[in-house]
């Protein structure tokens, strides 16, 4: 299925929680209190291996680099291949294979600004996407093509979004699946650039990085990857991502950056690579979600809602088999706040969105609603 939206001249969508504050105030009248699942913010403690790197660089009156600091890049490489199987080119080489972003979302939704690609052309999506992609496409006045397949018509696309595992669904795209948007991307001259920020988390399957060698090959030729700490290091707060790939288009993408001041702070570029150079609190926390996620799924499950995709990643995909925004009221009423699958495309309307991200007291409490 693919279904396409104009981008030229259209405005900002409206922010989606927003239009949550109804059926927010309606769960905040349970007697035990709101369970909130609808945002995918951790609410673990920040290991202290981040703040203590956070504290110890502190003195930093000077600029920090858009390149990031060559610790950072090191770790960062060391990471993508201990973690991912990456082999990227040399990080601290001439031509810049990976650098640090403000978070990843300040970098999905720029990053059609930041490669040039504005005035005209298609950004392909996927069919139940992050809502961030398509307000990429608007800001740079493209349209947007939802998509789970290579189409066979390339007219007009200047950029492909992956997401694996996906947020919401928490779908992992397959190695065929990855080998072909790469064979398809680099056919026709298109970058094709994957969303990674869940990749430490699979459940079900081992989720494959699109810079993996059994997908790239030899070289990272029109790929990029981003990925993120904010999940699977506790530090959404810190605003701390990568960006890795082809060092072309990262190259193209440094250079904007350097001109707009988009800088990671210094303080954070050390945290950073203390926390990438530790796999002790990743795996720590992965079992507490793991915990999390089994309680969850079973309570979700005897309650009627079946269960989709969810292989992977920080969220349950459920569905009642109705409107999603029915899903939402009846689930308000037992005091849970969950995303409707409407924020994600047209495609999502019949499932709701319930995120691993609450305390271990939080899921119990929702666990013992469903089974009310």
């Amino acid at each position: 299925m693919t279904t396409t939206a104009t981008g030229t001249a259209r405005s900002l969508p409206d922010f989606p929680w927003d239009a949550l504050g109804e059926a927010r105030a309606r769960a905040a009248r349970h007697p035990g209190g709101v369970v909130d699942l609808s945002i995918g913010t951790p609410v673990d403690d920040t290991p202290a291996v981040l703040g203590e790197a956070l504290a110890a660089a502190g003195n930093a009156p000077g600029y920090p680099t858009a390149l990031g600091t060559p610790e950072l890049r090191a770790a960062a490489a060391g990471w993508l291949r201990r973690r991912l199987g990456i082999q990227i080119a040399d990080p601290l080489g001439a031509e810049p294979s990976l650098i640090p972003t403000v978070g990843s979302k300040e970098l999905v939704a720029l990053l059609p600004t930041l490669l040039g690609l504005h005035g005209g052309g298609t950004v392909i999506i996927p069919e139940v996407a992050y809502p961030t992609y398509e307000v990429g496409a608007v800001l740079a006045g493209l349209a947007v093509r939802r998509t789970d397949t290579p189409p066979a018509d390339s007219a007009g696309v200047v950029l492909v979004w992956l997401n694996s595992p996906g947020n919401p669904h928490g779908r992992v795209l397959t190695d065929d699946e990855l080998r072909a948007w790469v064979a398809w991307g680099r056919a026709h001259g298109i970058p094709v650039v994957a969303d990674e920020c869940y990749v430490t988390l699979g459940w079900d399957v081992e989720p494959r990085s699109l810079l993996h060698p059994d997908v790239a090959g030899d070289d990272h030729a029109g790929l990029l990857a981003v990925h993120s700490l904010s999940k699977q290091s506790n530090a959404a707060g810190y605003r701390a991502g990568l960006l890795s790939g082809d060092p072309v288009l990262v190259r193209r993408i440094w250079e904007v950056r350097r001109h707009l001041g988009l800088l990671v702070p210094a303080p954070v570029q050390a945290a950073m690579a203390a926390a990438l150079a530790d796999d002790g609190h990743v795996d720590a926390q992965r079992e507490r979600y793991r915990a999390r996620r089994e309680r969850l799924a079973a309570a979700v499950r005897a309650a009627g809602l079946s269960i989709d995709h969810s292989e992977a990643g920080l969220y349950l995909w459920a569905t009642r088999d109705e409107d999603c925004w029915t899903t939402i009221e009846w689930l308000a009423g037992l005091g849970i706040v969950a995303a409707p699958g409407s924020f994600y495309g047209p495609a999502g309307s019949r499932h709701v969105r319930l995120a691993l991200t609450a305390t271990d007291e939080r899921i119990a409490a929702a666990v013992e609603r469903l089974g009310g």
